[in-house]
């Protein structure tokens, strides 16, 4: 493959398609320079003195590791200056972000996890940091939470990096999902993966074993199905795979079909899931319509969601478009 870098590709996107204006490439760049950033702060580990956790919690109420706060900060640092938005969101804060008045303000609002799969962090394993770009609305002098509660469908820009063996940044404008790899010699996102495809069917499932009692009857029937392989109804094996970083996860999916379930369950059946709807599923279920999986809360569309609250929480079951469509089918039931 001819190396291409994210500039260019982003470049031949606008010329393609008309959807990438400048102001929209410039933040890109950004985020993937911030990205690299994390990236090679998350590569020093111990040696870094960033292992650990930083003994408080976020809004989610959730131990903070001396990364999670650090990304988070590389991020809005990053970002706050260029003009190219109106305020920024993130798991980690409670509040929006608005752009200081001290710098222009731009078009776009941004909103990210700083850093998905914490709980791998001091393990060496991989995670990462999921972003997802909207419109700001017309006219809006002063950003507010209401102004980022826009169903998923109004993403114009989504994406996640991934720190492993390799780090990669995978986005989407709306047009099919690149990947690029950090050439660290060179500082450069060059693309690697030309429009990923989720094959519709697979043998692979990803979710967390150890809440199957607490599970509802279609995520029960749904995995007792797959776990009864060759003698069951689907007459076919299945192998679970759990990395407990979304972004990992999601990455295997994309590369080779599966599908990545996170429901509700008994423990608090009023909770609609644990995972963020605006950080975490939106992006995701971009990235995977984007590459011809499905994406569903169980009953609908995740991306026609219109969302209530900055932080709202929601049921995931994501990846190869006929399981995704079975498991959903049995809920609808």
């Amino acid at each position: 493959m001819k190396r291409v870098s994210l500039t260019q590709y982003l470049i031949e996107e606008q010329r393609r398609h008309n959807n990438i204006p400048e102001s929209l490439r410039l933040l890109t760049e950004v985020v993937g320079r911030a990205c690299k950033t994390i990236s090679h702060a998350v590569g020093k580990g111990a040696l870094g003195e960033v292992l650990g956790s930083a003994e408080s919690e976020n809004v989610q109420g959730e131990v903070q590791k001396k990364l999670d706060i650090i990304s988070n900060e590389i991020l809005l640092e990053a970002n706050e200056w260029g003009g190219h938005l109106a305020a920024m969101a993130s798991e980690e804060m409670e509040q929006i972000h608005p752009i200081p008045n001290r710098y222009p303000m731009g078009e776009y609002l941004l909103l990210f996890d700083p850093l998905d799969g914490s709980s791998n962090i001091d393990v060496n394993v991989s995670i990462g940091t999921i972003f997802s770009v909207l419109k700001a609305p017309a006219g809006m002098q002063h950003p507010t939470e209401a102004d980022f509660l826009q169903p998923g469908t109004q993403q114009v820009l989504a994406g996640y990096a991934l720190y492993g063996p390799q780090t990669v940044l995978v986005l989407t404008t709306g047009n099919g999902v690149q990947s690029f790899t950090l050439d660290r010699e060179m500082g450069a996102w060059v693309m690697t993966q030309k429009n990923m495809s989720i094959p519709e069917d697979t043998k692979e499932f990803a979710i967390n074993a150890s809440n199957a009692r607490h599970w509802f009857p279609p995520v029960k029937r749904y995995v007792d199905e797959m776990l009864a392989g060759t003698t069951g109804v689907r007459s076919k094996d299945f192998n679970m795979r759990w990395i407990a970083s979304m972004v990992a996860d999601v990455h295997r999916i994309l590369t080779r079909g599966g599908v990545f379930m996170y429901p509700a369950d008994a423990r608090d059946p009023d909770k609609p899931g644990k995972l963020r709807l605006m950080y975490e599923a939106n992006p995701m279920a971009f990235l995977v319509e984007q590459a011809g999986g499905a994406a569903t809360d169980g009953k609908q569309r995740i991306l026609d969601i219109h969302p209530e609250k900055l932080h709202q929480r929601v049921a995931v079951f994501l990846g190869s478009k006929n399981e995704v469509e079975r498991v959903t089918s049995y809920h609808v039931e």
